[in-house]
């Protein structure tokens, strides 16, 4: 009686068989023919906007220049908000002394732009108050707090002026102070040329 009472059964549920493979056919279909998501320039590393020939000066509280920043190009990924930069050229100015200039072949910006890294043949000018007192440094990376006036490297450095020639590893400049402080591995020459 139980196998016959089973073969009941299936017979009464067979009829509903067809229509449970047309419901599974139809919701896989229908996963198969959904739109893919368009992909968007957050998810992806695409640039967002290019400026070309860019000059921005930032003004301190009194409406004076306090720095401009000058560049062949710059670029910018929305993915993770930065700005990149072809030959930035930093100008930095400061109250009862002359500007000081920070050139690169390359640069990238903070997204609120307060720090700024300059890479590749990183070349700094600060004049003195004649010419035999001009400083010239040389870099492979340079990381610039322009607000502060405060540039620094862990990097191998450079610094010649008209009577010496100092090398060293790492490097801590204040513009404000008008002060270098060379952290490690310094090597220096004077020599008087007059």
């Amino acid at each position: 009686m139980s196998q016959l009472s089973f073969v009941n059964r299936l017979r009464a549920w067979l009829p509903l068989l067809p229509v449970l493979a047309l419901l599974l056919g139809s919701y896989w279909l229908n996963l198969q023919v959904q739109p893919v998501e368009p992909a968007t320039g957050a998810l992806r590393h695409d640039v967002d906007f290019v400026v070309y020939g860019l000059r921005s000066t930032a003004l301190n509280t009194e409406g004076q220049p306090r720095f401009t920043l000058l560049t062949e190009k710059m670029w910018h990924y929305p993915d993770d908000d930065t700005t990149h930069m072809k030959t930035p050229i930093l100008t930095s100015f400061f109250k009862d002394q002359p500007p000081t200039r920070i050139d690169a072949q390359s640069g990238m910006l903070s997204s609120k732009g307060e720090e700024v890294k300059l890479h590749e043949d990183v070349h700094i000018f600060r004049p003195g108050r004649s010419p035999a007192q001009d400083q010239h440094f040389n870099t492979e990376y340079l990381r610039v707090l322009p607000d502060d006036g405060w540039a620094e490297t862990n990097f191998p450095v450079l610094m010649f002026d008209r009577y010496n020639t100092i090398h060293a590893v790492g490097m801590e400049l204040d513009n404000g102070a008008r002060t270098v402080r060379f952290l490690q591995q310094v090597r220096a020459v004077h020599e008087k040329n007059d």
